[in-house]
């Protein structure tokens, strides 16, 4: 039982890193950090191995309580193996913003008729020696006692989280014609302007070329900082720890006659129907996020047993009082199995199951919980008027719409929806967030019929947005996150959901 070690692999075939060996122990503490990129669209595989192997998606370790996973190990028969603990935290100085404000005394004079009209341009510097301009204060005109705006700039942008890594700050005169005058620079670090105000925050602005020409030359005025504070911004992560339930996704497809095979919901028992693959390639991402695994799933625009009533949003379950499916699979399963019971029927309405959805958001705005709808069609909207409203209400909630478009259909009043170019408006009013991503499955699907390639794509780029669309409805509701959870506390918190 020595030199055991443990080996994280980001693909089958790639090892992205070693941990240190820690010998002789079962119950080793691993020191050294692994730094990965997190990108909620993508579920790329994880393993580890050499005295057992575990497979979990970095989802789900960011999704688990706390941050903190545990999972068994395997791969030897009849053996127990223990089991390892996965922690992760996001790197603090990737996302600090620093605030600060800064005035300047006695600047050279160096237009004719007039004083100067002062501006301070900042820069990093790189590893190379070299410097990239990283901020610009605005133009104060027409005095050599210039107080600018505070302004706010990230950390990394100011540092790249190195503390004691050179800024250098120049200071022009601005001209009309763009050719700004160079009244001189000084240098400093992050770590000087953290201290705040004091005398060792009041720099000397120097012109080496005015220095070398003038013997009596003292400086071309001074810049002083009258304030500095730097705040953390919170990120996807930081909610989606504290959330006792996190992302909940609703699904809804129309349903249609399985036996045909020119039938987009034609069950193949060799591959999954487009409905099955989006269900799946969406679902298997955000199911990391939820704690509980249970998801309400809907269909729209059929005919349901014994009598033929139409709805536009009824539980694939059967079970109007219990419309939770467990897992993905448990959605998948519902979904083959309403597909026999019930007969499709249009006209093909969103705003039913958008507004049910809705209501259910609307009892925790407090940004305990967030609600994410998936929404499956291969029919142009029906009710295009009556969804604008629905989705103007939606967008004051903590929900989401994803929308995929499947078939041949023509798809172009879909995008209206999409709010990316054009908030989505109804009867004067503007969506306050642009809550909804729409998408064809077509674009998405691979030449040469590879199916894992095609979910992929699809959950990549419907995904991309749902990161920035939860922080932005908690940023304008002013909401911080909650306290990351322990394992301890999620048996009680669930008694409550």
């Amino acid at each position: 039982f020595r030199n055991r070690k443990y080996m994280l692999a980001w693909t089958k075939s790639t090892i992205f890193g070693r941990t240190e060996v820690i010998d002789n122990t079962l119950n080793p503490n691993f020191v050294r950090k692994f730094f990965l990129d997190f990108f909620f669209e993508e579920n790329p595989p994880g393993t580890t191995d050499f005295l057992g192997q575990t497979f979990c998606t970095l989802g789900e370790i960011i999704g688990s309580a706390g941050g903190r996973l545990e999972k068994s190990l395997s791969g030897i028969p009849g053996k127990k193996l223990g089991s390892i603990i996965f922690v992760a935290e996001e790197l603090s100085n990737c996302r600090d913003i620093a605030t600060m404000q800064l005035c300047a005394n006695k600047l050279d004079k160096k237009d004719f008729f007039g004083k100067s009209d002062p501006f301070l341009v900042f820069y990093r510097s790189n590893e190379d020696g070299t410097f990239t301009i990283c901020h610009k204060t605005e133009v104060v005109k027409n005095t050599l006692n210039p107080v600018w705006q505070p302004f706010t700039i990230p950390v990394r942008a100011l540092c790249n989280g190195d503390y004691d890594r050179t800024v250098k700050v120049d200071v022009y005169d601005w001209d009309r014609d763009g050719s700004h005058d160079f009244i001189g620079e000084f240098t400093t670090s992050y770590r000087d302007f953290s201290r705040g105000q004091n005398q060792f925050n009041v720099y000397e602005v120097l012109n080496p070329k005015k220095k070398g020409k003038k013997k009596k030359y003292i400086n071309s005025g001074t810049v002083t900082l009258l304030s500095f504070k730097v705040e953390s911004e919170y990120t996807f992560v930081d909610f989606i720890r504290g959330l006792p339930k996190q992302p909940v996704m609703q699904t809804s497809c129309p349903t249609g006659d399985p036996s045909q095979p020119t039938s987009l919901h034609y069950i193949n028992p060799y591959q999954m129907n487009a409905y099955a693959m989006a269900l799946k390639a969406v679902g298997e991402i955000i199911q990391d996020y939820d704690s509980d695994k249970l998801f309400p799933a809907y269909g729209f625009g059929a005919k349901l047993p014994p009598d033929g009533k139409i709805s536009h949003a009824f539980p694939l379950s059967g079970d109007y009082d219990n419309p939770n499916c467990v897992g993905i699979d448990g959605v998948l399963e519902a979904y083959f199995r309403s597909l026999r019971t019930v007969q499709l029927y249009g006209p093909t309405n969103f705003s039913p199951v958008i507004s049910q959805v809705a209501r259910s958001a609307q009892d925790v705005t407090d940004g305990s919980q967030y609600f994410v709808l998936l929404i499956i069609t291969d029919g142009v909207i029906s009710d295009m008027v009556q969804t604008k409203e629905a989705v103007v209400n939606a967008a004051a909630l903590p929900m989401s719409i994803i929308i995929v478009g499947v078939g041949p259909a023509e798809f172009d009043a879909m995008e209206e929806l999409d709010g990316d170019e054009i908030r989505v408006s109804s009867r004067g009013r503007f969506a306050e967030r642009d809550i909804v991503q729409f998408v064809p499955f077509r674009d998405y699907m691979d030449r040469s019929g590879n199916q894992v390639l095609s979910m992929a794509r699809l959950a990549k780029d419907v995904l991309a947005e749902i990161p920035e669309q939860l922080l932005g409805f908690m940023k304008s509701r002013g909401i911080e996150p909650r306290p990351a959870l322990s394992p301890s506390d999620l048996p009680e918190l669930h008694r409550h959901i």
